[in-house]
C-alpha cells in the first residue's frame, strides 16, 4: 500500500476542545496549576492529524503516530477553548507528515510537525497477540 495513491498534500482537519481539569498539569502533578498539559496538547494534535486523513484510508488500514516535534508556547487555563489544526505537508510511501498548530482564541499556544505511519491493522494487531477490534 502506497499512501501517495490516496493521501494528498493539503488534506486538513480541525478539532475544538474545552480544556477540562483532567487535561491539566495540576491534574497529574500535585501543587501545579490547572493549565493545559503539553502531552494533552500533543494528543489533540495527533488526533487531529488522524482525522485529516481517516476518510481516505483504505479498508483495513490505519495510521499510528511515529514522530512528534512540537513547541508548547503558552499556558491555557481550564475552561478555555483550544482549536487544534493539522494539515498534510508531505506524503511518502508509508509516512504522512503534518504541520500542526493549537490556538487559544487568536493566540497560538503550540505548533510543530507530526508524522503518522500507514499500517495494516490485521498485521499490526497480529504482532501483539490480537488487540481490540478496529473501531
Amino acid at each position: 500500500m502506497d499512501a501517495r495513491d490516496f493521501i494528498k498534500i493539503g488534506m486538513s482537519a480541525e478539532r475544538l476542545l474545552v480544556v477540562p481539569p483532567e487535561r491539566t498539569v495540576g491534574h497529574f502533578v500535585k501543587g501545579m496549576p490547572l493549565v493545559y498539559a503539553t502531552p494533552m496538547m500533543i494528543l489533540e494534535m495527533e488526533m487531529t492529524s488522524s482525522e485529516a486523513i481517516r476518510a481516505a484510508l483504505q479498508p483495513g488500514w490505519i495510521t499510528v503516530g511515529t514522530e512528534v516535534n512540537v513547541r508548547h508556547l503558552a499556558a491555557t487555563p481550564v475552561g478555555a477553548t483550544v482549536r487544534t489544526t493539522a494539515c498534510v505537508i508531505a506524503v511518502e510511501r508509508r509516512v504522512i507528515r503534518f504541520e500542526v498548530e493549537a490556538f487559544d482564541g487568536a493566540r497560538k499556544i503550540g505548533d510543530g510537525r507530526h508524522a503518522r505511519g500507514l499500517v495494516n491493522y490485521g498485521s499490526f494487531t497480529k504482532r501483539f497477540g490480537g488487540l481490540e477490534k478496529q473501531p
